[in-house]
C-alpha cells in the first residue's frame, strides 16, 4: 500500500519558517512529479509548489520567493522550505506524487500549518 507521510507542520509566528517533509513508501513504480498542495477553510485546494522528475519547479504566485520545493529521488522524499510565513499561509498542506506515463497519483493525509499574527 502506498504511504505518504508528512511531517514538520505546526504553529509558527508570522515571519518565521517551517520545513515540511514527505516520506513516500510502498511505491513500486517510477515517480514523476511531486508537489505540495494546501487547503484553507472555505477555500479550494490549491497547488503550492511542484517539482518534476528533472527538477523543474513551479510555484504559486502567492509563495514565489518565499517557499522552496526540493526532492530526493533516492530517498523518495519531497520537502517544502517555507520562509517569511504569513497568516494567509495557514492551511492543511498535502503531499502529492504522480506516476510517470500514467494518470495516477497519491496523497498524504495532510499536516496543519498555522501562522499567527
Amino acid at each position: 500500500q502506498v504511504q505518504l507521510v508528512e511531517s514538520g507542520g505546526g504553529l509558527v509566528q508570522a515571519g518565521g519558517s517551517l520545513r515540511l517533509s514527505c516520506a513516500v513508501s510502498g511505491i513500486n513504480f517510477r515517480i514523476g512529479a511531486m508537489g505540495w498542495y494546501r487547503q484553507a477553510p472555505g477555500k479550494e485546494r490549491e497547488s503550492v509548489a511542484t517539482i518534476s522528475e528533472a527538477g523543474t519547479t513551479d510555484y504559486a504566485d502567492s509563495v514565489k520567493g518565499r517557499f522552496t520545493i526540493s526532492r530526493d529521488n533516492v530517498k523518495n522524499t519531497v520537502s517544502l522550505q517555507m520562509n517569511s510565513l504569513k497568516p494567509e499561509d495557514t492551511a492543511v498542506y498535502y503531499c502529492n506524487v504522480k506516476r510517470i506515463y500514467v494518470k495516477q497519483e497519491s496523497w498524504g493525509q495532510g499536516t496543519q500549518v498555522t501562522v499567527s499574527s
